[in-house]
C-alpha cells in the first residue's frame, strides 16, 4: 500500500498544468492564399456559371436561392453539431436524423394535436438534447464505439419520426410561426442570420475561450487532458448534448421555414454536412474543424449544386457532386493536417 501511494503521488506531481489560454493568430504572413484557396475556387466557379448562363445566373433570385435556402441554414446547424463532437475526438452519424426528429415533432404536436407552436418547439429541442445526452452517456460511460452507437441512434430516430408522423408529410404550421425565420432583411431571410450568428459564436468559443482550448485539448490527447485536471468525460458528454441542441434548433428553423416536413428526407442532409465540415478544415484555420470555414464550404457547395441544376443537370447530380466533394474534402483535410503538423 505505501508503494501505491507513492506512485499516485508521483503521478499527481508530474501531471501537466491545463493549457494556458492564448489568443491564436488567425492569419500569418504567407498563409492567406492557403487559408482562402477555396474562396478563390468559389469565385472562379461563380464566374464559370455566369459565363455559361448569364441570363439565369445573374439574377437576384439565384443569390437568394444560394444564401437564403432552408437547406443551407440546416446544413450550417448540422455542421456546427458535427464540429462540436469532432473537436473532442468523437463521432456522430445521428445528427441528420436528430434534426429530422425535431422537424417532425413540431408539426405533429402543433398540427395533429393542437399544441401551441412555442410548446411544440420547446419539446422538439428538448427531445434533440436528450438524444445527444443519451449518445454521450452510451459512448463515454459505457465506452461503446461511437460509430455503432450513433448509426443505431440514427436508424432509431428515423423510425420514431416515421411512426409519430404516420410516414406522412405534415403541413399546416401557421404563417405567423414561419415569419420567425422567413421574414427578410436585406433580401435574405432571418434564418440565414440565425445560422451565421450561431457560426460566429461557435467560432469565438472554439478559438478564443478557455473552454474551446480545453475541448481541442481533449480531442488531441484525452489522457493528458485528464491528468491536467480537465473534466474529460463531462465535456465529452456535453459535446454530444450541445450537438443535440444545435440539431434541435436547426430542425425547428427548418420546419418553420418550410411549413411542413417529410421525415424520410432527413438522410439527405448527412452527406452534404460531412462534405462541408471536412472541406471547411482547409479554410480560415487549416487543419482544424472550424465553424467559419464550414459556412464558406456550405455556400461553395450550394453554389456548385445550383449552377449544375441551372445548366440542366438534375436528379443524380446532387449525389455525384456531394460524394465527389466529400472525397475531395477528406483528401484536402488530411493533406492540410499533415502539412500543419510538419510545419
Amino acid at each position: 500500500m505505501p508503494q501505491r501511494e507513492s506512485e499516485s503521488s508521483a503521478i499527481a506531481v508530474e501531471a501537466p498544468e491545463p493549457p494556458a489560454f492564448t489568443s491564436p493568430r488567425l492569419v500569418s504572413v504567407g498563409s492567406i492564399s492557403g487559408r482562402f484557396a477555396v474562396v478563390g475556387m468559389w469565385v472562379l466557379l461563380t464566374a464559370f456559371y455566369m459565363l455559361l448562363r448569364p441570363a439565369a445566373f445573374l439574377q437576384p433570385g439565384t443569390y437568394r436561392a444560394i444564401f437564403g435556402s432552408q437547406q443551407g441554414q440546416a446544413l450550417i446547424f448540422l455542421g456546427l453539431a458535427l464540429i462540436v463532437v469532432f473537436v473532442v475526438g468523437e463521432f456522430d452519424l445521428s445528427i441528420a436524423s436528430n434534426l429530422g426528429l425535431a422537424a417532425t415533432v413540431v408539426p405533429v404536436l402543433n398540427v395533429l394535436h393542437g399544441w401551441p407552436v412555442a410548446a411544440a418547439v420547446a419539446v422538439a429541442v428538448v427531445a434533440s438534447v436528450v438524444v445527444g445526452v443519451v449518445n454521450g452517456l452510451i459512448v463515454v460511460k459505457l465506452q461503446i464505439n461511437p460509430i455503432v452507437v450513433t448509426l443505431g441512434m440514427a436508424t432509431l430516430l428515423l423510425g420514431i419520426a416515421l411512426l409519430i408522423s404516420h410516414a406522412n408529410t405534415i403541413s399546416g404550421i401557421s404563417a405567423g410561426a414561419a415569419a420567425v425565420t422567413n421574414t427578410t432583411v436585406l433580401g435574405l431571410p432571418l434564418g440565414f442570420y440565425y445560422a451565421l450568428a450561431a457560426s460566429i459564436v461557435g467560432f469565438y468559443v472554439l478559438t478564443f475561450t478557455p473552454l474551446g482550448q480545453h475541448l481541442r485539448f481533449i480531442g488531441s490527447n484525452p489522457e493528458v487532458a485528464r491528468l491536467a485536471g480537465i473534466p474529460v468525460s463531462t465535456l465529452r458528454i456535453g459535446a454530444y448534448a450541445a450537438s443535440g441542441l444545435l440539431c434541435g434548433v436547426g430542425g425547428v428553423l427548418l420546419v418553420l421555414g418550410l411549413g411542413s416536413y417529410d421525415p424520410s428526407s432527413s438522410g439527405a442532409f448527412l452527406l452534404p454536412t460531412f462534405s462541408a465540415v471536412f472541406l471547411g478544415t482547409a479554410i480560415v484555420q487549416p487543419g482544424r474543424f472550424n465553424p467559419l470555414g464550414m459556412v464558406i464550404a456550405v455556400y461553395f457547395l450550394q453554389t456548385g449544386i445550383l449552377g449544375l441544376q441551372i445548366l440542366g443537370f438534375t436528379g443524380w447530380v446532387s449525389d455525384v457532386f456531394y460524394g465527389a466533394a466529400l472525397m475531395l474534402a477528406v483528401t484536402v483535410s488530411t493533406l492540410v493536417l499533415r502539412r500543419s503538423q510538419q510545419g
